[in-house]
Protein backbone atom coordinates (compact mmCIF):
# COMPACT_ATOMS: atom_id res chain seq x y z
CA UNK A 1 0.00 0.00 0.00
CA UNK A 2 1.85 3.42 -0.90
CA UNK A 3 -1.48 5.85 -0.29
CA UNK A 4 -4.72 5.63 1.55
CA UNK A 5 -7.60 7.75 2.49
CA UNK A 6 -10.11 6.97 5.59
CA UNK A 7 -12.45 8.58 7.59
CA UNK A 8 -11.03 8.52 11.70
CA UNK A 9 -14.19 8.39 14.78
CA UNK A 10 -14.98 11.69 14.43
CA UNK A 11 -15.98 12.11 10.85
CA UNK A 12 -12.69 13.30 9.18
CA UNK A 13 -11.36 12.55 6.24
CA UNK A 14 -7.58 12.09 5.59
CA UNK A 15 -5.31 10.58 3.55
CA UNK A 16 -2.11 9.71 3.21
CA UNK A 17 0.97 7.98 0.32
CA UNK A 18 0.52 8.78 -3.05
CA UNK A 19 0.10 7.82 -6.39
CA UNK A 20 3.91 6.68 -6.59
CA UNK A 21 6.71 5.34 -4.56
CA UNK A 22 8.76 8.10 -2.73
CA UNK A 23 10.72 8.82 0.86
CA UNK A 24 8.52 10.91 2.67
CA UNK A 25 8.94 12.31 6.25
CA UNK A 26 6.47 11.78 9.06
CA UNK A 27 4.13 9.00 10.19
CA UNK A 28 3.58 6.24 7.85
CA UNK A 29 -0.23 6.27 7.95
CA UNK A 30 -0.38 3.49 5.17
CA UNK A 31 1.45 0.87 7.89
CA UNK A 32 -0.40 2.08 10.76
CA UNK A 33 -3.94 1.52 8.86
CA UNK A 34 -3.26 -1.59 7.61
CA UNK A 35 -2.12 -2.89 11.20
CA UNK A 36 -4.70 -1.04 13.14
CA UNK A 37 -7.42 -3.88 12.38
CA UNK A 38 -10.34 -0.90 11.84
CA UNK A 39 -10.22 -0.02 15.07
CA UNK A 40 -8.49 3.59 14.52
CA UNK A 41 -10.28 4.66 10.95
CA UNK A 42 -12.68 3.18 8.10
CA UNK A 43 -10.30 2.58 5.20
CA UNK A 44 -12.18 4.12 1.91
CA UNK A 45 -9.35 4.07 -0.45
CA UNK A 46 -5.92 2.53 -1.24
CA UNK A 47 -3.52 2.69 -3.85
CA UNK A 48 -1.60 -0.69 -4.54
CA UNK A 49 2.11 -0.73 -5.38
CA UNK A 50 1.93 -3.77 -8.18
CA UNK A 51 4.52 -5.55 -10.40
CA UNK A 52 4.22 -7.39 -13.92
CA UNK A 53 3.33 -11.10 -13.98
CA UNK A 54 6.67 -13.18 -14.05
CA UNK A 55 7.16 -14.59 -17.64
CA UNK A 56 8.74 -17.87 -15.60
CA UNK A 57 7.76 -19.45 -12.43
CA UNK A 58 9.47 -22.45 -10.61
CA UNK A 59 9.84 -23.98 -7.12
CA UNK A 60 12.06 -26.02 -5.94
CA UNK A 61 10.88 -28.74 -3.01
CA UNK A 62 13.59 -30.04 -0.88
CA UNK A 63 13.03 -32.77 2.14
CA UNK A 64 15.69 -32.90 4.80
CA UNK A 65 15.61 -35.14 7.64
CA UNK A 66 16.22 -32.62 10.30
CA UNK A 67 15.54 -28.46 10.87
CA UNK A 68 19.25 -28.25 11.70
CA UNK A 69 20.21 -29.11 7.70
CA UNK A 70 17.54 -26.57 6.82
CA UNK A 71 19.13 -23.68 9.56
CA UNK A 72 22.23 -25.00 7.65
CA UNK A 73 20.87 -24.52 4.09
CA UNK A 74 19.27 -21.08 5.07
CA UNK A 75 22.58 -20.30 6.16
CA UNK A 76 24.19 -20.88 2.30
CA UNK A 77 21.62 -18.55 0.71
CA UNK A 78 22.19 -15.42 2.40
CA UNK A 79 25.42 -15.59 0.32
CA UNK A 80 23.78 -17.67 -2.53
CA UNK A 81 24.19 -16.44 -6.23
CA UNK A 82 20.12 -16.89 -6.85
CA UNK A 83 17.29 -14.60 -5.67
CA UNK A 84 14.43 -16.40 -4.59
CA UNK A 85 11.10 -14.54 -3.82
CA UNK A 86 10.05 -17.20 -1.61
CA UNK A 87 11.70 -19.07 1.30
CA UNK A 88 9.25 -21.76 2.60
CA UNK A 89 10.11 -23.92 5.02
CA UNK A 90 7.28 -26.84 6.05
CA UNK A 91 6.45 -29.40 8.69
CA UNK A 92 5.40 -32.87 8.10
CA UNK A 93 1.89 -31.98 9.54
CA UNK A 94 1.53 -28.87 6.88
CA UNK A 95 3.19 -30.69 4.26
CA UNK A 96 0.11 -32.95 4.46
CA UNK A 97 -2.31 -29.66 4.18
CA UNK A 98 -0.33 -28.41 1.22
CA UNK A 99 -0.34 -30.86 -0.80
CA UNK A 100 -4.11 -31.65 0.33
CA UNK A 101 -5.03 -28.31 -1.29
CA UNK A 102 -2.52 -28.54 -4.18
CA UNK A 103 -3.49 -31.79 -5.26
CA UNK A 104 0.34 -32.64 -6.02
CA UNK A 105 1.94 -36.14 -5.60
CA UNK A 106 5.12 -34.78 -3.75
CA UNK A 107 7.76 -36.51 -0.66
CA UNK A 108 6.09 -35.73 2.41
CA UNK A 109 7.69 -37.73 5.26
CA UNK A 110 10.27 -35.28 5.98
CA UNK A 111 10.60 -30.99 6.94
CA UNK A 112 10.13 -29.28 3.22
CA UNK A 113 12.58 -26.43 2.27
CA UNK A 114 10.68 -25.02 -1.01
CA UNK A 115 11.94 -22.27 -2.65
CA UNK A 116 10.61 -20.44 -5.52
CA UNK A 117 12.06 -18.05 -8.52
CA UNK A 118 10.18 -15.92 -11.08
CA UNK A 119 11.56 -14.06 -14.30
CA UNK A 120 12.12 -15.37 -17.75
CA UNK A 121 12.73 -18.91 -18.49
CA UNK A 122 16.20 -18.40 -18.93
CA UNK A 123 16.70 -16.64 -15.55
CA UNK A 124 14.08 -19.52 -13.36
CA UNK A 125 16.22 -22.50 -15.44
CA UNK A 126 19.58 -21.03 -14.13
CA UNK A 127 18.48 -20.15 -10.78
CA UNK A 128 16.94 -23.77 -10.54
CA UNK A 129 20.30 -25.18 -11.31
CA UNK A 130 22.06 -23.05 -9.40
CA UNK A 131 20.79 -23.57 -5.82
CA UNK A 132 20.00 -27.06 -6.74
CA UNK A 133 23.94 -27.65 -6.18
CA UNK A 134 24.50 -25.13 -3.84
CA UNK A 135 21.83 -27.13 -1.33
CA UNK A 136 23.10 -30.46 -2.36
CA UNK A 137 25.87 -30.18 0.15
CA UNK A 138 23.33 -30.17 2.78
CA UNK A 139 22.17 -33.55 2.91
CA UNK A 140 19.22 -33.16 1.37
CA UNK A 141 16.38 -36.31 0.78
CA UNK A 142 15.88 -35.25 -2.61
CA UNK A 143 15.65 -31.77 -4.99
CA UNK A 144 13.01 -31.87 -7.04
CA UNK A 145 12.30 -28.92 -9.40
CA UNK A 146 7.95 -28.49 -9.59
CA UNK A 147 7.23 -26.35 -13.16
CA UNK A 148 4.07 -25.15 -14.86
CA UNK A 149 0.91 -26.38 -13.52
CA UNK A 150 2.04 -28.28 -10.71
CA UNK A 151 4.10 -24.94 -9.56
CA UNK A 152 0.80 -22.82 -9.86
CA UNK A 153 -1.26 -25.26 -7.36
CA UNK A 154 1.52 -25.59 -5.16
CA UNK A 155 2.46 -21.63 -5.30
CA UNK A 156 -1.61 -21.29 -4.22
CA UNK A 157 -1.41 -23.62 -1.54
CA UNK A 158 1.37 -21.70 -0.10
CA UNK A 159 -0.25 -18.07 -0.10
CA UNK A 160 -3.37 -19.74 0.68
CA UNK A 161 -2.05 -21.76 4.18
CA UNK A 162 -2.57 -18.78 6.33
CA UNK A 163 -6.58 -18.61 5.90
CA UNK A 164 -8.20 -20.28 8.75
CA UNK A 165 -9.59 -23.15 7.77
CA UNK A 166 -11.71 -26.16 10.08
CA UNK A 167 -9.13 -25.71 12.68
CA UNK A 168 -9.45 -24.91 15.71
CA UNK A 169 -6.95 -21.75 16.47
CA UNK A 170 -4.90 -20.42 13.43
CA UNK A 171 -1.64 -18.41 14.96
CA UNK A 172 1.14 -16.06 13.64
CA UNK A 173 4.41 -15.40 15.37
CA UNK A 174 7.15 -13.03 14.05
CA UNK A 175 10.38 -13.41 15.14
CA UNK A 176 13.97 -12.56 13.94
CA UNK A 177 14.80 -15.38 11.39
CA UNK A 178 17.85 -16.59 12.77
CA UNK A 179 15.45 -18.10 15.72
CA UNK A 180 12.64 -19.32 13.31
CA UNK A 181 14.08 -22.52 12.86
CA UNK A 182 13.86 -23.09 16.78
CA UNK A 183 10.14 -21.78 17.07
CA UNK A 184 9.41 -24.61 14.45
CA UNK A 185 10.76 -27.15 16.40
CA UNK A 186 8.83 -26.37 19.49
CA UNK A 187 5.52 -25.63 17.30
CA UNK A 188 6.42 -29.43 15.74
CA UNK A 189 7.06 -31.00 18.71
CA UNK A 190 3.70 -29.47 19.94
CA UNK A 191 1.35 -30.66 17.49
CA UNK A 192 1.26 -27.45 15.17
CA UNK A 193 1.20 -27.85 11.15
CA UNK A 194 3.21 -25.06 10.54
CA UNK A 195 4.52 -22.69 7.56
CA UNK A 196 7.75 -20.59 7.95
CA UNK A 197 8.73 -17.29 5.57
CA UNK A 198 12.13 -18.04 6.74
CA UNK A 199 13.08 -14.74 4.51
CA UNK A 200 11.80 -12.49 7.04
CA UNK A 201 10.77 -15.04 10.25
CA UNK A 202 7.21 -14.54 9.89
CA UNK A 203 5.43 -18.60 11.41
CA UNK A 204 2.07 -19.36 10.44
CA UNK A 205 0.44 -22.15 12.37
CA UNK A 206 -2.73 -24.35 12.60
CA UNK A 207 -3.66 -26.23 15.84
CA UNK A 208 -4.02 -29.30 15.78
CA UNK A 209 -7.92 -30.84 16.21
CA UNK A 210 -7.32 -32.38 19.44
CA UNK A 211 -6.69 -28.86 21.30
CA UNK A 212 -11.18 -29.00 21.57
CA UNK A 213 -11.21 -26.34 24.37
CA UNK A 214 -9.61 -23.01 24.87
CA UNK A 215 -8.36 -24.21 27.74
CA UNK A 216 -5.87 -26.81 25.67
CA UNK A 217 -4.91 -24.64 23.37
CA UNK A 218 -4.29 -21.36 25.56
CA UNK A 219 -1.41 -24.37 27.38
CA UNK A 220 -0.20 -25.24 23.67
CA UNK A 221 0.20 -21.70 22.68
CA UNK A 222 1.89 -20.39 26.43
CA UNK A 223 5.70 -21.26 25.62
CA UNK A 224 5.56 -20.54 22.03
CA UNK A 225 4.60 -17.13 22.84
CA UNK A 226 6.91 -17.11 25.85
CA UNK A 227 9.48 -18.37 23.40
CA UNK A 228 8.74 -15.39 20.69
CA UNK A 229 8.66 -12.77 23.50
CA UNK A 230 12.49 -14.03 24.87
CA UNK A 231 14.06 -13.74 21.44
CA UNK A 232 12.19 -10.07 20.63
CA UNK A 233 9.46 -11.41 18.37
CA UNK A 234 5.81 -11.94 19.12
CA UNK A 235 2.65 -14.37 18.86
CA UNK A 236 -0.96 -13.58 17.94
CA UNK A 237 -4.44 -15.25 17.15
CA UNK A 238 -5.26 -14.67 13.99
CA UNK A 239 -8.44 -16.80 13.91
CA UNK A 240 -10.64 -19.25 16.38
CA UNK A 241 -13.80 -20.13 17.47
CA UNK A 242 -15.85 -16.92 18.75
CA UNK A 243 -16.55 -18.10 22.31
CA UNK A 244 -12.63 -18.78 22.63
CA UNK A 245 -11.76 -15.15 22.28
CA UNK A 246 -12.58 -13.92 25.88
CA UNK A 247 -10.48 -16.92 27.36
CA UNK A 248 -7.31 -17.25 25.20
CA UNK A 249 -4.68 -13.90 25.35
CA UNK A 250 -4.98 -12.92 21.51
CA UNK A 251 -2.17 -10.20 21.50
CA UNK A 252 0.22 -11.24 24.52
CA UNK A 253 2.24 -9.47 26.91
CA UNK A 254 1.32 -5.63 25.96
CA UNK A 255 4.25 -4.50 24.47
CA UNK A 256 6.48 -0.66 25.37
CA UNK A 257 4.58 0.45 22.37
CA UNK A 258 1.02 0.34 23.88
CA UNK A 259 0.68 3.67 25.68
CA UNK A 260 1.70 5.42 22.57
CA UNK A 261 -0.97 3.21 20.46
CA UNK A 262 -3.25 4.51 23.16
CA UNK A 263 -2.75 7.68 22.35
CA UNK A 264 -2.85 7.50 19.01
CA UNK A 265 -6.95 5.66 19.38
CA UNK A 266 -7.58 8.49 21.69
CA UNK A 267 -6.81 11.21 18.96
CA UNK A 268 -8.38 9.41 15.83
CA UNK A 269 -11.17 7.95 17.63
CA UNK A 270 -11.68 9.17 21.35
CA UNK A 271 -15.53 7.50 21.71
CA UNK A 272 -14.10 4.28 20.86
CA UNK A 273 -16.58 3.72 18.00
CA UNK A 274 -14.54 1.52 15.83
CA UNK A 275 -13.99 -2.27 16.20
CA UNK A 276 -14.17 -1.54 20.09
CA UNK A 277 -12.31 -3.85 22.02
CA UNK A 278 -10.99 -6.06 19.22
CA UNK A 279 -6.97 -5.57 20.22
CA UNK A 280 -7.99 -5.22 23.82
Amino acid sequence: VIGISAVDGQGRLFSAGGRVVKNVAGYDLCKLLVGSMGTLAIITQVTLKLRPLAESRVLLWGTFSALEQIDDALERLLCSQTRPVAIEVLNPAAIHQILRESKLELPADQFVLCLAFEGTPQQTAWELQAARQELSGHRPGVLLPVEEAASRALWSALCEYQAASDDPLTLQASVPPSAAMELVGQATRSGIAVQCHAGNGVIIGHLPDRCSTAQEAAAVLRPLREQCEQSGGSLVVLACDDDWKSRIPLFGTPRAAAPLEARIKAALDPQDLLSPRRLG
